[in-house]
Order: structure tokens, then sequence, then C-alpha cells
């Protein structure tokens, strides 16, 4: 899926274009519930996890890296959409840690 939405296109209209969003879009859902997932495995592994473990060196280092790929965006913008990602993320993780806890206290 992600190699069909990373090749160029050139839409011609406006459905063309929404359409092409729409795929994107698409993938965009699944990476981003995939990091989602991951991170999650880092805030187990993490002696301190959660918001308290956040590593704000590689934060920038991924920000960096990422606006060397994508260098339309720039490094601010970029930085601003991972920490709505990176946040989403750990509240995430913090939820599904919480519900696990509530069951092994239930059973």
């Amino acid at each position: 899926m992600v190699g069909a939405v990373t090749r160029r296109e050139d839409p011609g209209s406006l459905p063309a274009a929404r359409g092409a969003i729409d795929r994107v879009d698409a993938a965009l859902a699944l990476l981003l519930e995939r990091r989602a997932e991951l991170a999650g495995v880092i805030q187990r592994l993490k002696p301190v996890g959660g918001f308290a473990g956040r590593d704000m060196d590689r934060e920038r280092r991924l920000v960096a890296d990422m606006a060397r790929r994508a260098p339309g965006l720039g490094e601010d913008r970029l930085a601003s959409i991972m920490n709505a990602v990176i946040e989403a993320g750990l509240h995430l993780a913090e939820e599904r840690m919480a519900a696990d806890r509530g069951r092994a206290r239930a059973e």
C-alpha cells in the first residue's frame, strides 16, 4: 500500500486529487497505528515510561532526519506533527497499560 501512495501523481481534477489524498490518508492511518503499537512496546521496555520517559534528544534527531526526507515540510512543521503523533501514542500506551492493570486486578 505504501508503494502505491509514494509514487508521484499529477491528478487533473478535484475528484482525482481527493482520491489521491484518500489513498495517502489510508496508508498514513495504517502507519500511525503501527507506530503507536511499537511505541507501546517501547513504553513497556523503558525503565521510566510515559511522558516522564520522553527522550527529547532522540525526538529532535527524529525530526531532523524526517526533515531531510521531507524538506518542503521543514523541521518546525514536522516537530509539531511528530509531537502530536508521539503524545497520541503515549496516551494510547497509558490507556492500554491501565486497562491491562485493571484486568489483572479483576482476575
